[in-house]
């Protein structure tokens, strides 16, 4: 379904969608995990969808997939500065995980 929206900008780790109310921040990594719960997101305080993913112990933990960020409330560069954070961290990860 999001993939429907129109696109505003994008990053190697992320899209940013207009929702029409909603400027949706939406995670590449997390693409085809299944969603299981719309809930308030701890972190942004704004509506998201999460889905489990499972560490190699088998302890699921929910993640965010997509956040809905309300027009009324954020500009899209307040969002874009959120998705240019989690550009770094996943750029930070790929760096030390796979160094070359």
């Amino acid at each position: 379904m999001s993939q429907e929206l129109p696109l505003i900008k994008q990053g190697t780790f992320y899209f940013i969608r207009n929702g029409g109310q909603d400027i949706i921040l939406e995670d590449k990594t997390k693409r085809g995990l299944t969603v299981q719960e719309r809930a308030v997101d701890e972190q942004y305080q704004v509506e998201a969808e999460k889905g489990m993913i499972y560490d190699m112990d088998g302890i699921g933990h929910k993640v965010g997939i997509r956040w809905y960020f309300p027009k009324t409330s954020y500009t899209f560069e307040k969002v874009l500065g959120f998705a240019e954070e989690m550009e770094k961290r996943y750029i930070k990860i790929r760096e030390e995980t796979c160094p070359d």
